[in-house]
């Protein structure tokens, strides 16, 4: 009982490994057919997405670059007009 439910389980997750994978193949399938244009559509989705999540870090890490003397200068500023 036990050797057929490990074999199953061993089965099943060897059949969907491919489903995990990070890359997808879309070589597999013809070009005209729906699941190509899906494939080649997830595939620009995620390059988009990563790559505005790439700009938009790049920014937020320049003007913390930019802009972290000017506020050390404000904040000294503060300070001198509060007295602390």
């Amino acid at each position: 009982m036990i050797k057929n439910f490990l074999i199953i389980i061993f089965l099943f997750l060897g059949v969907n490994s491919y489903a995990y994978s990070d890359k997808s193949d879309c070589s597999n399938f013809k070009k005209l057919s729906v699941n190509y244009v899906k494939c080649k559509a997830d595939l620009m989705k995620n390059k988009t997405i990563s790559a505005s999540k790439k700009f938009v870090e790049d920014t937020k890490d320049y003007q913390k670059k930019e802009w972290s003397d000017e506020k050390k200068k404000i904040d000294g500023i503060k300070k001198k007009v509060l007295g602390e």
